[in-house]
C-alpha cells in the first residue's frame, strides 16, 4: 500500500521548468530600449525588482567601453517584455588596479547630489597623481570635485547626468578644474548609485535625426534632369528680349553679277594708298622749304646787329678819352 501511494504522489508532482516563460529584458529609454537579456519566470510578479548586470559594450558595440558595468532593475512587465530603469554602475576591478601604482596618491570621495528632476544619486569619484601629495592638496581637490559634480547635477536630468558620467565628460571636467591646483594624472567616477528615482517628469529635447533621402532609379533621375533642363530653357527664352522684324532688302535677280563691285573696290584700294603716299611726300618737301626760307632773314638780321654793337663800344671809348683831356686842361 505504501508503494502505491508514493507512485501516485510522484505522478502528481509537476515540472516547474515547464511552467516558466521567457521574458525579454529591455534597457531604459536613455539607452534606446535595447534588449539586454532574457530571463525565466513563473509569474510576472516574480520579475519585479530583479536586477540585471550588463556591460556597456553589449549596448553600444564599442569594445573600449567593456570595463563599464551597468545595473538595471525591472519595475514593469508588458506582455513578454520587462521594462527596466537605471540604478547604478561600476568599473571593473582590473581596470581600477591598472590605474593605481606605488608612490602615487589616490584622492577619492563620496558625494550625494540631487538632479533637476528630483532624483538623488550617490557618486564616488577618484583621481590619481604622478607623485605623492600633501593632505591639504587632497582636501582642495575633493572640494573642486564636489563643486563640479553638484553644478552639473542641478542643471541636468537623471538620464542626461548618467550619460554625462558614462561618456567620460564629467571626469574630463573635474580634471580641468583640478589641474590649476595640482597636475592630476587621471580622474574617473568608478561608482554611482541611484538612491531615489526622479519625482518630476522632464522630457529632454531630442536631437533631430538626419532625413534619409529615398534611393531613386536611374530612369527617374534622367527624367527629372530632362524636365529641369526644359524648364531652364523656357525661363531663358522668357528673359531674352524679343527682336523686332527688320525690313530685309529685296533680293536682286540672279542674272545680275553681285560680287563684281566688291572686286573693283579691292583693286582700287592699293592705287589710293600710293596717291596718298605721294601727296605726303610733296607736303613734307614744301614744309622743309618754307622752314629754310624763314631761317634766312633771321640770320641776316643777326649779322646786321653785330657791327652796331661794335660801334657802340667805340663811341663809348671816344667819349671817355675826351672827358680825360678836358680834365687835364
Amino acid at each position: 500500500m505504501a508503494k502505491a501511494r508514493s507512485r501516485t504522489a510522484a505522478r502528481k508532482v509537476k515540472d516547474k521548468w515547464k511552467a516558466k516563460k521567457w521574458y525579454n529584458v529591455l534597457a531604459p529609454e536613455s539607452f534606446d530600449n535595447v534588449t539586454v537579456a532574457e530571463t525565466l519566470a513563473e509569474n510576472e510578479s516574480t520579475l519585479i525588482k530583479r536586477v540585471t548586470e550588463v556591460s556597456l559594450q553589449d549596448i553600444t558595440n564599442d569594445f573600449r567601453k567593456s570595463h563599464i558595468k551597468l545595473f538595471f532593475e525591472i519595475y514593469e512587465v508588458d506582455g513578454s517584455n520587462a521594462k527596466t530603469r537605471f540604478i547604478g554602475h561600476t568599473l571593473t576591478s582590473d581596470y581600477l588596479r591598472r590605474m593605481i601604482r606605488r608612490k602615487r596618491s589616490k584622492v577619492d570621495g563620496i558625494y550625494d547630489v540631487i538632479t533637476r528632476d528630483g532624483a538623488r544619486v550617490r557618486i564616488k569619484p577618484f583621481a590619481t597623481t604622478d607623485r605623492r601629495i600633501q593632505n591639504s592638496q587632497k582636501r582642495v581637490i575633493r572640494d573642486m570635485m564636489k563643486k563640479t559634480i553638484g553644478k552639473q547635477a542641478t542643471t541636468s536630468t537623471l538620464s542626461g547626468f548618467i550619460k554625462y558620467i558614462i561618456d567620460g565628460k564629467m571626469g574630463s571636467e573635474i580634471y580641468k578644474s583640478c589641474k590649476k591646483i595640482y597636475p592630476v594624472k587621471r580622474v574617473e567616477i568608478y561608482k554611482t548609485h541611484v538612491i531615489s528615482q526622479p519625482t518630476i517628469i522632464i522630457e529632454e529635447p531630442k536631437e533631430p535625426e538626419p532625413e534619409e533621402k529615398p534611393v531613386e532609379d536611374k530612369e527617374t533621375l534622367t527624367e527629372k534632369q530632362s524636365e529641369e533642363q526644359i524648364e531652364e530653357e523656357i525661363i531663358e527664352s522668357k528673359d531674352e528680349p524679343i527682336d523686332e522684324p527688320i525690313d530685309e532688302p529685296v533680293d536682286e535677280p540672279a542674272d545680275e553679277p553681285v560680287d563684281e563691285p566688291a572686286d573693283e573696290e579691292i583693286k582700287e584700294e592699293p592705287v589710293e594708298e600710293e596717291l596718298i603716299e605721294e601727296e605726303i611726300d610733296e607736303t613734307t618737301q614744301e614744309e622743309q622749304e618754307e622752314i629754310e626760307e624763314e631761317k634766312k632773314p633771321v640770320e641776316e638780321e643777326i649779322d646786321q646787329e653785330e657791327p652796331s654793337s661794335e660801334d657802340e663800344t667805340s663811341t663809348d671809348e671816344e667819349s671817355e678819352e675826351s672827358s680825360e683831356e678836358k680834365k687835364k686842361e
